[in-house]
């Protein structure tokens, strides 16, 4: 009977998909049981958005209708003048559940046995974690530019109409001398809307940061912080804001469309040439979101020894209050 040397490798038909390529030699190699740390980008919607109707879906297609209190009015009262009777109306908003995402691979038994680590489940984390990254990109993409008119523009402020939140032609020119200022200025904005200060958030990508960390944001009377906000990810707090820092906001390159952080949407145009960037501040109220993952699924490959997983994602998200929204488009 013939032997497997330990220079031979099992034999491979092609084409065998796996990612690096099978080469067919793992003996005598050694498949270490630790695993190197991976980098993953931040997700940040999950702590910005609201989830309130998340319980109420169940598969694509569906769709969560959501009222909105009305207004009660309030009037003079003169004496013998009667009452008028308010029949309060509450409108209504549709959340549609009409997008999905998923994620599929195989693991053959051969490489599930030579490989100390657990495949299966370093493979799932992995690509949940790539899933998340990109429906936060994609919902901060899509989202931006979905605050009241009020909020933003060259005379944002639904009241004063007097801050400058740059426009697609003109945008403002961020630097560490005013940095500071414009987020104040978008907090200004939101007063203006009788947005709640608490639940309050603003995203910024980290060419902001580092402005931020060359003004006098050290000065720790601006934030409410006892100690400097100068910290990793969520950096703390300034004014009413919780801070985030993201590399998957919107930005737009001199004589291009917008596009999502992860490079995958492209539909919103400008006709601008000058680079920009987008930066976000609002209330969780102002978006919904909602999920759900329908399947799960481990199915045996019937064309060879391994296994096939696969996961659906259903999710939809909208801006139901755009008041709380506030879009600054920064070079």
């Amino acid at each position: 009977m013939s032997t497997i040397t330990a220079a031979a490798g099992y034999p491979v038909a092609a084409p065998f998909n796996t990612n690096p390529a099978y080469s067919g030699t793992f003996i005598p190699a050694v498949w270490s049981a630790k695993l190197n740390v991976k980098f993953y980008a931040a997700s940040v919607f999950g702590d910005i958005s609201n989830t309130n109707w998340e319980g109420d879906i169940s598969a694509m297609g569906d769709k969560v209708i959501i009222n909105t209190a009305p207004t009660i009015a309030v009037s003079n009262y003169v004496v013998g003048g009667g009452v008028n009777y308010q029949v309060p109306t509450p409108s209504t908003q549709e959340l549609n559940i009409d997008k999905g995402k998923y994620f599929a691979f195989q693991i053959n038994d051969v490489l599930e046995y030579q490989a100390k680590p657990n495949l299966l489940d370093m493979f799932s984390e992995d690509a949940a974690q790539q899933m998340r990254i990109a429906i936060d990109s994609t919902v901060l993409y899509n989202t931006f530019t979905g605050g009241a008119p009020e909020n933003k523009g060259a005379t944002a402020g639904v009241k004063s109409a007097s801050f400058n939140m740059g426009t697609d032609a003109a945008p403002v020119v961020l630097t560490a001398a005013n940095v500071l200022q414009k987020i104040l200025e978008m907090s200004s904005i939101l007063d203006e809307q009788n947005v709640p200060e608490s639940g309050r958030w603003i995203v910024i990508d980290p060419m902001t940061r580092t402005l931020l960390m060359q003004s006098n944001i050290a000065q720790a009377y601006f934030t409410g912080d006892a100690t400097s906000p100068v910290r990793n990810g969520l950096i703390g707090m300034i004014d009413r804001f919780k801070v985030y820092v993201s590399n998957q906001l919107p930005k737009g390159a001199a004589t291009a469309p917008w596009i999502s952080g992860d490079g995958s949407e492209n539909s919103i145009t400008s006709p601008t040439g000058v680079k920009r960037r987008a930066i976000i501040a609002g209330h969780t109220s102002a978006i919904t979101f909602a999920s759900q993952i329908t399947k799960m699924e481990t199915v045996r490959n019937p064309n060879d020894f391994g296994d096939f997983i696969r996961s659906l994602k259903v999710y939809g998200y909208k801006v139901i209050a755009p008041q709380g929204l506030v879009l600054l488009i920064a070079a």
